[in-house]
């Protein structure tokens, strides 16, 4: 589509440069880009530049970079690019000052099928959840997160087999599709924006922001939970449980053993050093780790963990301090 309406675009990580990408494709006037401030990273700390901010000067973009979302300085050079609309994936919360100035206003796109999984995290929660279905959402920003009137909406099936690697890759796609196909019915007045409705007979879950502690694996649920939950921190930020207090083990792919009678306790660690190393949950049933991260090395399967590390001093990972 070409057209001469004047867009500003949010975002900072991977799964916004793809609708970002979309948009130029689709031939929309980008005028600017707005992104996370350069960050120190890696054990150099240089300076780090966010992948949106990469693919916009790759393009030749404008970008901005702002510190502070209210600061004058940064209203003044968002307000001199005279938007029309402005687009979200992936960015921080916005004042309503920054909002509120397009006349065909500001939307995102939320990965998850609102209003369920309102909140930072929503692949990693749905598939720790149990959940069989997800997708994506573009809405009207208002007040109050992930809360605004609903203009589109597209679901995907699960895999049984899901992770949050996986299924972040899928909906950045589809999100991408629906970012276009938001802006364009935005911009010619095709769609109609719907407030949320949240169904009385439904639990509404939240998707709030994953901190480290929060990935430590709990050996005492059962072996269904555990699984998901590996799988929905799988590749980032990945579960980890720790064979001493100095020594950690990210854990990016479990199975579930149905016909293993072995008895055992939560936490407990059985393996023949060469080709297997089976966990027990807290119901008794036991995972079979498949590919781990020891501290300071790098992620590997786990015939090869084992041809180099022995695990015949630790019987046992060690719970989440109460």
């Amino acid at each position: 589509m070409n057209t001469s309406h004047r867009i500003v675009f949010m975002g900072t990580p991977q799964i916004a440069v793809a609708s970002l990408k979309a948009l130029l494709d689709a031939g929309f006037n980008i005028v600017g880009v707005v992104t996370s401030p350069d960050k120190p990273a890696g054990r150099g700390k240089q300076l780090h530049q966010s992948e949106v901010k990469t693919f916009a000067l790759e393009h030749n973009l404008h970008v901005l970079q702002p510190e502070n979302l209210k600061s004058p300085g940064f209203i003044d050079d968002l307000n001199a690019l005279k938007p029309d609309l402005q687009i979200v994936v992936a960015f921080r919360m916005l004042p309503k000052v920054v909002w509120s100035s397009p006349r065909f206003g500001t939307f995102n796109m939320h990965a998850s099928l609102l209003p369920d999984y309102r909140g930072a995290a929503p692949i990693n929660h749905a598939i720790i959840n149990g959940e069989t279905e997800s997708g994506v959402t573009t809405f009207l920003l208002n007040e109050n997160i992930d809360e605004g009137d609903i203009l589109y909406r597209e679901k995907i099936a699960l895999s049984p087999v899901e992770t949050a690697g996986s299924l972040h890759d899928k909906l950045m796609e589809i999100g991408a599709k629906l970012v276009v196909k938001t802006a364009h019915d935005l911009l010619t007045g095709s769609v109609k924006a719907q407030p949320q409705t949240i169904e009385s007979s439904k639990t509404l879950h939240l998707a709030p922001k994953i901190f480290k502690q929060d990935c430590e694996i709990d050996w005492t649920k059962n072996a269904v939970d555990i699984e998901r939950f590996i799988r929905g921190l799988s590749p980032y930020p990945t579960a980890f449980s720790r064979l001493s207090d100095d020594l950690s083990v990210k854990i990016f792919e479990a199975e579930l053993l149905h016909n293993f009678s072995r008895v055992g306790k939560p936490a407990e660690i059985h393996t023949d050093q060469k080709s297997y190393l089976y966990i027990c949950c807290g119901d008794k049933q036991w995972l079979s780790l498949k590919s781990i991260q020891l501290s300071g090395k790098k992620r590997l399967n786990i015939e090869d963990v084992l041809k180099g590390f022995t695990f015949d001093k630790f019987h046992f990972f060690m719970l989440p301090n109460p």
